[in-house]
């Protein structure tokens, strides 16, 4: 047997000293904050999908547990990039803002409960139609995490309740604030504003930019998206539904 010199490991020393580190990184995922979320989530049948809110899911606390986690995960990604964060002065606290601006600000609609809303009787049985906006909306492109920036409006014709009109933008927000393609984005603001108050007849647009297609890709400056759902008597009665459009028409020119 070859003696191993002070200061060395042989090899099965060095194996073990591995193992033993793979086996405390495999403890510290297993206990993490995402682990735990991603556990009670999956026990409840739920689904974490990117444009799902999982606030349900989320305990007092985790959430800056949560972000801890996601900043040591966007400090590696910094490492593999070959980012020196340790003394790059414009770099050195990236990894922290990103994770505060995901989980506040850009995907605050995966992670936070919805505004509260409070809905009132239509006691006077209001049944005129009335629109919203434009109403600025900011996401993320699911596909590359890069900015999604339009303008939402949104067309009611009430039902036996209504909301104030500042809660629609609050709500829209809220929604958009996930990583999204914009196709189900507008789909899952329509079914927040039916559950909020019922209308007879529900209209949205919504017109953005994709910075997918602005900043990469095939890099055009001037492309938009534009894209429209209508439920109940917007999609049964076309009269209505084209006034809808018409009064967005207006709404546009005024701001023009």
């Amino acid at each position: 047997m070859i003696p191993v010199q002070s200061g060395e490991l042989s090899d099965a020393g060095r194996n073990k000293s591995k193992m033993s580190k793979k086996s405390k990184t495999d403890i510290n995922i297993l206990n993490s904050a995402s682990a735990r979320i991603r556990e009670r989530i999956k026990s409840d049948g739920g689904s974490f999908l990117a444009n799902d809110n999982i606030s349900e899911y989320i305990k007092p606390g985790e959430l800056i547990e949560l972000g801890v986690e996601v900043a040591d995960r966007v400090r590696d990604l910094l490492h593999t990039l070959v980012i020196d964060v340790e003394n790059d002065h414009n770099t050195r606290e990236t990894a922290e803002r990103v994770s505060r601006m995901y989980i506040n600000e850009v995907f605050k609609g995966r992670y936070h409960e919805q505004p509260k809303v409070t809905s009132f009787p239509n006691a006077k049985k209001l049944d005129e139609i009335y629109t919203v906006g434009p109403m600025t909306v900011r996401s993320a492109c699911s596909h590359h995490f890069v900015p999604i920036i339009g303008n939402v409006w949104i067309g009611i014709k009430p039902g036996s309740r209504v909301i104030g009109l500042s809660k629609f933008s609050r709500v829209a927000d809220w929604v958009f604030s996930r990583p999204h393609i914009q196709e189900e984005a507008v789909m899952i603001l329509a079914d927040e504003i039916e559950k909020l108050c019922e209308p007879q007849g529900l209209g949205i647009i919504i017109k953005a930019e994709h910075y997918c297609m602005k900043l990469r890709g095939v890099k055009e400056p001037q492309c938009s998206m534009v894209n429209s759902v209508v439920r109940g008597d917007f999609r049964h009665d076309a009269s209505l539904k084209q006034e809808f459009f018409e009064l967005v028409r207006q709404q546009q020119a005024f701001m023009n």
